[in-house]
């Protein structure tokens, strides 16, 4: 969204029932997790627990937020804590997801346990700090689990899921068969397809240029020791990237969510410093780009071409994801035996498909609970149900105003990028009902006025001939005034052009009826 840096969820609900939160619980440092936390902990300053990287992700958001720089009261957990708060204890187990240490969480209460998977994904091929610890699992099963919440943002692929010895290797042939330079986008969030890369390139000798910029996320990862780097696998400097050949060159480019493919398509343009995509360049993209970004991939791929390069795109060819399948919700339920059922994180489709998965392993359909937004559900000791609904949405954060962007302003800023400003400065005097001076007309983002003196002569007549319209109206009012030089400009100017720039007109008044001084005695 234009000018939006954040949106993070609408505090409204907590803000009311301040005194009932107690702690925040992390599941892991994708920003879908942990993006919103500085303006959280900004206005309630209550403890932050978290597995290792999650908290040294999270402080780096927090203590690089104006806003919550003096929050330090963050605790690292692991699967053998256990946290007590009156009756409720919660515990943790490792899962799989795109970045190292995640975890899902449960809560022991009387009645049983309510277990929230956070993201998570089966993948037994994953190591080290991405395995899943099915052991973990198991033994939460084992107790009464009465309620459990699991992720469904990819419960509507139909799809056999590729696991991710193949994504690993998928990236290794790339780099193994191609005779020049490979450029990959990722996403900085996505740690496991960075290791991918990293691995890759060793394997295949080439070294992964970074250039001296590194993203912050991906560097505090390296250095907590949950990414592995070969000695000399990393260049920064671009002076020894071109003492190597093509062949042994790998470029990585690391941005949030979309922004690798903009990078992409400014190196397609010639637009970077360092490097631009040049003739034989492979550009292998390993983020899944989300369907609502088609039209921009589509740019992307055409741009990279008419650079004499060629594309790859790792979902294209694999079916993969961060996040369960109908198959492991499954076995997810099969391990935890839940009496209730609750799809989140996801589109209303991807939760009635999760909901399809449960009922096909047993679970009631009258226990399958999923909410829309704003939605509650309550348990009474003995089952639950949909409570009242709150107020529930987003807040927009622009620069340093937290929710003060509505639609009408993201509107103008979406006209302004697309057709740009039109500006209308004229000089009148009410009382003669004459205009002063001629209409002075400037343009931003519109058309190049030198190069448009017919049009720009003709939009100063109509100006003239609608001002002096109102003028002469005995009626007149400085609102309508405005609003008529809008519609009349903006209708000339779509008929001439196909175009609508935002219209700002500037009307001065000036009283030329000034009582001569009386001459000093």
């Amino acid at each position: 969204m234009l000018g939006i840096d954040v949106v993070i969820p609408d505090f409204t609900y907590l803000r009311e029932n301040k005194e009932k939160i107690i702690g925040v619980f992390l599941s892991n440092s994708d920003m879908d997790s942990i993006g919103a936390l500085p303006y959280f902990v900004s206005e309630f300053d209550v403890p932050v627990f978290g597995s290792k990287l999650t908290i040294e992700m999270a402080k780096y958001e927090v203590k690089n937020n104006e806003r919550s720089k003096k929050f330090n009261n963050f605790n690292v957990i692991n699967e053998k804590s256990e946290i007590l708060f009156d009756d409720v204890t919660v515990t943790f187990f490792k899962t799989s997801h795109s970045v190292p240490d995640s975890m899902g969480i449960s809560l022991a209460v009387e009645e049983g346990q309510i277990v929230y998977t956070g993201d998570f994904k089966f993948d037994p091929a994953l190591r080290n700090g991405f395995a899943t610890n099915y052991s973990s699992i198991a033994k939460v099963g084992n107790k009464k689990v009465i309620a459990l919440l699991a992720d469904s943002q990819n419960a509507d692929n139909p799809f056999p899921m590729a696991n991710e010895i193949q994504a690993s290797q998928y990236i290794f042939d790339t780099f193994e068969d191609s005779k020049s330079r490979v450029i990959v986008a990722a996403n900085s969030a996505n740690l496991l397809r960075i290791q991918q890369v990293f691995d890759a390139a060793a394997k295949s000798e080439r070294k992964v240029f970074v250039g001296k910029h590194l993203d912050a996320k991906v560097k505090l990862a390296i250095d907590s020791g949950y990414i592995n780097v070969a000695e000399g696998l990393l260049i920064e400097d671009i002076e020894e990237l071109k003492k190597l050949e093509s062949d042994e060159i790998v470029v990585l480019e690391t941005n949030p969510v979309s922004e690798p493919i903009k990078l992409v398509q400014r190196m397609a343009a010639q637009q970077q410093k360092d490097i631009n995509i040049e003739s034989g360049d492979v550009v292998l993209i390993v983020t899944s780009p989300s369907p609502a970004m088609d039209n921009s991939m589509a740019k992307t791929d055409d741009m990279v071409y008419q650079a004499d390069g060629t594309v790859k795109v790792i979902s294209n060819d694999l079916n993969v994801s961060d996040h369960a399948s109908a198959e492991d919700i499954q076995m997810l339920i099969s391990l935890l035996k839940p009496q209730y059922f609750i799809p989140v994180s996801g589109e209303y489709m991807m939760m009635n498909e999760s909901k399809r998965a449960a009922t096909n392993m047993g679970v009631d359909e009258d226990k399958i609970l999923i909410l829309s937004k704003g939605e509650t559900i309550e348990y009474d000791g003995a089952k639950f149900h949909h409570g009242n609904a709150v107020e529930a949405g987003n807040t927009m954060i622009d620069g340093i105003g937290v929710g003060d962007i509505g639609n009408i302003v993201l509107r103008d800023r979406k006209v302004l990028s697309e057709d740009g400003i039109f500006i209308v400065v004229v000089t009148i005097d009410r009382k003669k009902k004459i205009i002063i001076s001629r209409p002075k007309i400037t343009s931003r983002g519109f058309i190049y006025v030198k190069s448009n003196k017919d049009l720009m002569n003709e939009a100063a007549e109509i100006v003239s001939k609608t001002i002096q319209l109102n003028l002469d109206n005995k009626e007149f009012d400085w609102s309508h005034l405005k609003q008529s030089v809008r519609e009349k400009i903006s209708h000339f100017l779509f008929d001439k052009t196909k175009r609508r720039p935002v219209i700002l007109p500037v009307i001065m008044e000036v009283n030329q009826h000034h009582k001569k001084k009386r001459p000093q005695k």
